[in-house]
């Protein structure tokens, strides 16, 4: 977490700790909520970068020689809405997989339509078939999950999620496997 993120989260469970102290419990639910909810996008997109990171490493020490970066304060869009948070980046040779991930963070950057806490981007430059769109949601469980939204320029977004992808380790395979083959025409 970046020392914004901690300032953020102090302050977040101060004004809650004023407002229960003062008998406001509706402001204290809801910054309990917005600190809930932040941790949750937090780990979630710590866990996605990491997947593609260990997939990344393990194609390394196998011989792949892939390039890992990462950036954090990344801001990128998704539809209307601005979405701030950190992007790796994937490279072999001229190709590049980039793996976005964020959420909005004040009033003017937007909100995520359809529920979502956060969203994110796998984007394999000069290869658009191979780009989706994800979000993050809590299933049926309350479990966080990243979903497929969009995959492969599809514009039709089911209206159930459990009936859309959900991202694992084989999914990530799948990317990582898409930047390192050398057959496919740009």
């Amino acid at each position: 977490m970046s020392e914004l993120e901690d300032a953020w989260a102090a302050g977040l469970a101060e004004a809650e700790a004023r407002a229960r102290a003062h008998g406001r419990t509706d402001v204290a639910d809801y910054l309990a909520l917005r600190n809930s909810n932040d941790l949750i996008r937090r780990i979630a997109g710590d866990w996605l970068v990491n997947l593609f990171t260990t997939v990344a490493g393990e194609a390394n020490r196998a011989g792949a020689g892939i390039q890992i970066s990462t950036q954090a304060a990344h801001r990128f869009n998704v539809g209307n809405a601005s979405m701030v948070g950190s992007l790796l980046s994937l490279g072999s040779g001229v190709r590049k997989l980039l793996v976005e991930v964020g959420w909005p963070r004040t009033p003017r950057d937007g909100f995520i339509r359809g529920g979502g806490l956060a969203c994110g981007n796998i984007k394999h430059v000069g290869i658009k078939p191979a780009n989706e769109e994800l979000r993050l949601v809590l299933n049926a469980t309350g479990t966080p999950t990243w979903i497929v939204m969009k995959a492969h320029q599809t514009h039709d977004v089911p209206s159930e999620l459990h009936h859309l992808p959900k991202v694992h380790e084989a999914h990530v395979k799948k990317h990582v496997s898409i930047l390192l083959d050398n057959s496919r025409n740009r």
